[in-house]
């Protein structure tokens, strides 16, 4: 009997650490850390990827996030580590406190997460049994691709800015529809 209650005592320390452990996760998660020029080194890789450097630890290789990637590219950046949990390092403020070949760095990175061409002309778009089809001209050349006709293929993000996603997940952005010509305005009625 004696050894039972202690193995019950040594399952009630297990929990007590596991919970100690998961307080101490759930602080670090949401303590926010601002990385700038004074704390913080990024460097290019070898790889063509970047690293960072704090006081505190080394990161051979992070990742660079957008919090919000459509209306302010240029403030609060999240570097995280470059695993699948992706686990926050800490935010850049703003890009212009850094070093100016360190915003280059992390520019560049942002570019190909946020890979979006801007459709300059709509050569035609189909709706063939709830898909558009779509012909454009990008910024990287001529493109089709195939949108859903319902959900949230083409988001307004102001009058005239739109957002085209789509159904491998890929975004295309037009930043003045009014830009366009009539015929190209045309051909885009079925999301407007």
């Amino acid at each position: 009997m004696e050894g039972h209650e202690n193995g019950g005592q040594d399952l009630l320390d297990l929990q007590e650490f596991d919970e100690e452990a998961l307080k101490k996760e759930s602080e670090e998660l949401l303590e926010m850390r601002f990385l700038t020029g004074e704390n913080a080194q990024f460097a290019r890789t070898s790889g063509g990827f970047v690293s960072l450097k704090t006081k505190d630890k080394e990161y051979p290789r992070v990742g660079v996030y957008l919090t919000f990637p459509l209306t302010n590219p240029e403030e609060f950046i999240s570097i995280r580590e470059a695993d699948e949990k992706a686990k926050e390092i800490g935010i850049v403020e703003k890009l212009s406190q850094l070093p100016k070949d360190q915003q280059e760095m992390l520019q560049e990175q942002i570019r190909l997460r946020y890979f979006m061409p801007v459709i300059t002309k709509v050569l035609d778009v189909k709706d063939e049994y709830g898909y558009a089809y779509w012909n454009v001209v990008t910024t990287f050349g001529a493109c089709r691709f195939t949108t859903q006709m319902s959900g949230d293929a083409v988001i307004h993000l102001s009058d005239s800015r739109l957002l085209v996603t789509d159904i491998d997940g890929n975004r295309y952005e037009i930043p003045d529809f009014y830009q366009l010509g009539v015929m190209e305005r045309k051909k885009l009625d079925l999301f407007i």
